[in-house]
């Protein structure tokens, strides 16, 4: 169960959040993530709230007011192969809903299986 987080700097319109969103979830959904799993939140933040370096590493161009930060929670065991396929087809599906790839920054957070409470406090995954 992925946990998608995108934090943008505000204000940004429905469109522009749902295409990344959307995005997000459906090179999910290709990776095998099901389409019925979907958990999504926005931090919509003011400037002095969100700073990010506009070249930092190595960024084509620069990084503008549109930047996206996506931070991806999903339960450990996919390889860097899989994660590299994933992020090649998030950015392409960003570039064809009109967002710049390189205004958009990726992070993997991992945990394992025991630490999810789906619902009603009942740990699944657990003995």
């Amino acid at each position: 169960m992925p946990l998608i987080t995108l934090t943008v700097r505000a204000p940004k319109d429905e469109a522009f959040k749902s295409s990344i969103l959307d995005a997000v979830h459906a090179a999910l959904v290709a990776s095998g993530v099901p389409a019925t799993d979907r958990f999504q939140r926005v931090l919509e933040l003011p400037a002095e709230d969100f700073l990010y370096d506009p070249s930092y590493p190595d960024v084509a161009g620069a990084r503008d007011d549109d930047f996206a930060l996506i931070e991806i929670l999903w339960s450990v065991g996919r390889s860097v192969k899989v994660k590299k396929a994933l992020l090649a087809d998030l950015m392409q599906r960003l570039a064809a809903a009109g967002r710049n790839p390189e205004n958009v920054m990726v992070c993997f957070k991992e945990t394992t299986w025991e630490n999810w409470a789906f619902a009603g406090g009942r740990l699944i995954h657990a003995p």
